[in-house]
């Protein structure tokens, strides 16, 4: 089967988030079970900048965008099995990937030129959009005659990552970008709150419609989770499923990861985990008061739910705990961790931006795993943290409740972290306690993180799942 993922970001080129990773191991998995995978990308400033693969130009072409016409410049290289086309306009000749005041525009020539580019080629079974910068692309074939026909037999999976973010655009950006009629927005296809929405166009227009957890569809389809999308996914729900993602199990790995101190696995874990804990603390600077080590690598956003978090981070520094904290975002959060920093410098310790390397030290290392979200969709910091044995302690929302189950004392056969619903500083604070309390008893607390080690997040479960629904549409 010929799939062709189109989005915004992939590792192991481009990434700013969980999407880039999905990409990429999704893609990954489905090349060694034997299936054909093209990514298709913008060639972004920092890929040329960063790129270690060969790159060969491919072809050029114009991208008609109303009154505008554009050259685009098509290349390509290949990593683990995956064929990369990397669309390049000076568009994409910035520093950053998003947050411009014309992204909006950026990304509609992004679907215009990938879908030229996928005309000129052979033509894909399946073609697998992700999150709004790529959601009006099934609306670009199925709203014109003769893309419609070129593409006559490719079915179209959307998958939406973070809902929160909805590619909102004018009325008038459908003739102005995408060629497209206004009536579209009339007859209410592509209308969301008075606005044309690009992720609720791909929601529309698409063949099949996924999200990245069973338990975050759920929560899709209520007025309360869906973010003004529920009544357009109800409409779409007998075409709409929950898969949850999986991990790279190469690239996370304690066995082998050439980026912590000392490797183990569910047999060597006291022993590993107690190397990595004493390399970490010495690395930064923190004082051992023999109490369990607590850790959070995040986006430091409200999404995240760091306001519920910063009584439990203080609660713990108190009770002689030390906290890791790496991640990078919104300024105010920024401050109140290095507040807290500064009023327990032997006991917490902060990372301002991103360090993937660190990052890997501070899974092998932690007892405890903070996830605090507001929303998850899915999350990958609880999955990550399941594979070194460190438990995740989580607000059981989205992927974290499908993910992480909550010990309590009949179920410590299968739990595999500590989870708690009301989004309230207290809940999380009380969980946290929770989860100290338990680490005095040392063969209890061994026995769940070797489960939370036991725990299949793979891929090869997740691209399974994905396989069933690109062969449910083409027939196989």
């Amino acid at each position: 089967m010929k799939i062709a993922m189109i989005a915004s970001e992939s590792r192991p080129l481009c990434k700013t988030g969980g999407l880039a990773d999905v990409v990429y191991s999704l893609s990954k998995e489905l090349v060694t079970m034997g299936e054909e995978v093209a990514v298709v990308l913008p060639f972004y400033q920092q890929v040329k900048a960063t790129i270690k693969t060969p790159v060969q130009f491919v072809e050029s072409f114009t991208v008609d965008m109303s009154w505008r016409h554009h050259e685009a410049k098509v290349y390509q290289t290949e990593a683990d099995g995956i064929t990369f086309y990397l669309i390049e306009h000076w568009y994409f000749d910035r520093q950053n990937f998003y947050g411009d005041g014309d992204d909006g525009e950026r990304f509609a020539f992004y679907c215009l030129a990938a879908r030229e580019l996928l005309s000129r080629h052979e033509i894909p079974d399946i073609v697998h959009c992700h999150d709004w910068q790529s959601g009006m692309f099934p609306c670009l074939i199925k709203e014109n005659e003769y893309f419609r026909n070129v593409f006559g037999k490719t079915k179209f999976v959307m998958t939406i990552h973070n809902p929160a973010f909805q590619g909102m655009l004018e009325r008038d950006a459908l003739g102005n970008l995408y060629n497209l009629p206004e009536s579209l927005f009339d007859e209410g296809k592509v209308r969301l709150d008075g606005r044309v929405s690009t992720l609720k166009a791909g929601i529309v227009y698409a063949d099949k419609v996924t999200t990245v957890s069973p338990n975050h569809h759920e929560e899709l389809l209520t007025p309360e989770g869906g973010m003004h999308l529920d009544g357009t996914l109800r409409l779409r729900e007998w075409d709409f499923c929950g898969i949850l993602n999986g991990i790279d199990y190469l690239e996370f790995n304690p066995h082998d990861d050439p980026f912590i101190p000392m490797t183990y696995n569910v047999t060597t874990i006291v022993k590993g985990k107690k190397a990595n804990h004493d390399a970490l603390l010495q690395e930064m600077h923190l004082t051992d008061y023999g109490r369990p080590l607590f850790s959070l690598v995040s986006r430091l956003t409200w999404q995240k739910g760091l306001d519920i978090l910063f009584p439990a981070v203080e609660e713990l520094a108190q009770r002689g705990c030390n906290i890791v904290i790496l991640g990078s975002g919104e300024r105010q959060y920024e401050l109140e961790f290095e507040r807290l920093r500064a009023k327990y410098p032997d006991k917490i310790a902060i990372y301002i931006g991103y360090n993937d390397a660190l990052a890997h030290r501070i899974y092998a290392a932690s007892d405890f795993f903070m996830m605090p979200s507001l929303f998850e969709p899915c999350g990958l910091g609880q999955m990550i943290a399941q594979r070194y044995g460190t438990l995740p302690i989580v607000r059981r929302t989205g992927g974290l409740k499908d993910s992480v189950i909550n010990f309590d004392s009949s179920n410590q056969d299968t739990s595999n972290g500590f989870g708690f619903d009301n989004y309230h500083p207290d809940d999380m604070k009380y969980t946290c306690v929770y989860a100290y309390d338990t680490w005095f008893n040392k063969p209890l607390i061994i026995k769940l993180m070797k489960n939370a080690m036991k725990t299949d997040n793979s891929w090869r479960r997740s691209a399974n799942n994905y396989l069933g629904v690109y062969k449910e549409l083409v027939g196989q």
